[in-house]
């Protein structure tokens, strides 16, 4: 399978996909070994994945190049392969207490000669089904979690950016009792829907239309399912808000990585009072990011990772226009040497009949609405089948958060925004069509990979048959 570099616009790299056949040999296999991993402490798992965080930092001088060509960006790439370690240190560090915790034992019940134990199960297999937009984050959040959990883990990345795949598994390779149970493997959609007959539990990450499909299929398998998928993230501006710092924070939620992540700002609603002040702001400060070609090492924001994305953002751009939009800035992919840029897009004049206001955009495009009043923002920012995150930018962080406490998403940035991608710790739902099951973050990020089996012991006698002759009633 030909793989196209996002900065030259070739195919200069190939993979071969496995097949059914391949994965569920690869399944059982890894089935197998785990017999042996889930009878290790936590403390023993987490010493093995510590060797691994050692065997990635050692390797980042192969990883960051091979990440970089599958993303066409550079910076991000540095710090996406090198804060993997620091979450499998964090994991290493704290699974053993949360494991812990959920395994009360000889707790008391309502029937005093009877007390419950909890044990947790892990799951025998896992898989995870990552995206493209950050390759490497993304194929390791729900595996590391789960190998402490005690499960083995199945991993296939997106076919886009599949390059920094060989040179993270030299680095599973160096630990014999991690690659006995960590396979991370090259395949494209069809070896991903091959994986969800050979698992225990399915985690992917991606869009709305392929996330259902994952989660039919898990549903026909009765397996649990954690899908995260698209978001309309808005940012409601108040009109407390000062107007150029607001613009700042918008621009920067909304251009990161291209716009190419599920927690961008993707619609901005800002009040009619500074709306003024705030788009002449976001204007200036769009038109003074610079795209990093023809220099890798130079400016904002990078090309499209994935050709047919720069194709939606160009058709959402040329929808609203048509339909009255105002563009303030940017509007056109720019083929650069190959590669798909867009220059930060600023629209106004937008209405929810634009597919700009309704789907999601994947790119550096920020339509802004003007609001009246405060019902009217939470309306329109409500207004929409996701519910990924959100943002709030008001005078004080009090009056931000009266405000967010209306929005129906899973998170909500106070006075930031995309915040989510630097938090780790909380938390959250997905909702509408933004996601389902357990959340990702916080225990449950591991927590969730575990069964729970109630040991029920009785210390006085057991009720015999005479207890329930119906004279006793």
């Amino acid at each position: 399978m030909k793989i196209r570099n996002p900065r030259t616009g070739k195919a200069d790299y190939e993979i071969a996909p496995l097949g059914v056949e391949a994965v569920a040999d690869e399944a059982k296999r890894l089935r197998d070994a785990q017999k042996a991993w889930v009878t290790k402490t936590p403390e023993e798992r987490g010493a093995i994945l510590l060797q691994w965080a050692d065997a990635i930092e050692a390797h980042l001088g192969a990883i960051i190049p091979a990440l970089t060509a599958d993303t066409g960006r550079g910076g991000i790439s540095k710090i996406e392969a090198a804060g993997v370690p620091g979450q499998i240190r964090r994991w290493a560090a704290m699974a053993p207490q949360l494991m812990a915790d959920g395994q009360p034992v000889d707790q008391p019940t309502s029937v005093p000669t009877i007390t419950t134990s909890t044990r947790l199960v892990p799951y025998g297999l896992v898989g995870v089904i990552s995206p493209w937009n950050f390759p490497m984050t993304l194929a390791l959040i729900d595996a590391i979690p789960a190998l402490m959990a005690g499960s083995a883990v199945l991993v296939k990345p997106s076919e886009v950016t599949p390059r920094f795949i060989k040179p993270l598994i030299e680095t599973v390779q160096k630990i014999p009792e991690l690659a006995a149970v960590l396979s991370i493997i090259e395949g494209d959609g069809a070896t991903g829907a091959a994986m969800v007959d050979h698992v225990d539990y399915i985690c992917f990450t991606g869009s709305v239309a392929t996330g259902r499909k994952v989660g039919e299929a898990a549903a026909k398998a009765f397996i649990p399912a954690s899908l995260e998928l698209g978001g309309k993230d808005p940012m409601i501006v108040l009109a407390s808000a000062e107007p150029e710092k607001a613009a700042a924070t918008a621009l920067r939620a909304s251009i990161v990585n291209t716009g190419q992540a599920c927690q961008s700002i993707e619609r901005v609603y800002v009040a009619q009072e500074i709306a003024d002040p705030f788009l002449t702001s976001l204007v200036a400060q769009a038109e003074a990011v610079q795209l990093n070609h023809p220099d890798i090492n130079q400016g904002h924001i990078g090309p499209f990772i994935f050709e047919k994305q720069a194709q939606i953002a160009q058709s959402q751009i040329d929808d609203a226009v048509k339909k009255g939009a105002e563009l303030l800035s940017g509007g056109k992919v720019e083929k650069l040497d190959g590669g798909l840029y867009l220059r930060p897009t600023i629209l106004t004049n937008v209405t929810s009949s634009m597919t700009v206001i309704s789907d999601e955009n994947f790119g550096p495009v920020i339509p802004v609405r003007v609001f009246d009043d405060v019902d009217e923002a939470v309306m329109m920012a409500n207004h929409s089948q996701f519910g990924l995150s959100a943002a709030v930018i008001g005078g004080s962080t009090q009056e931000a958060e009266t405000v967010a406490s209306r929005l129906n998403a899973g998170a909500i940035s106070i006075n930031d925004g995309s915040l989510t991608s630097m938090v780790w710790e909380a938390e959250k739902s997905s909702f509408g069509y933004s996601g389902l099951g357990a959340s990702r973050m916080g225990a449950s990020g591991l927590m969730r990979f575990f069964r729970k089996q109630a040991l029920i012991r009785q210390s006085g006698e057991a009720a015999r048959i005479e207890a329930f002759a119906e004279e006793n009633f």
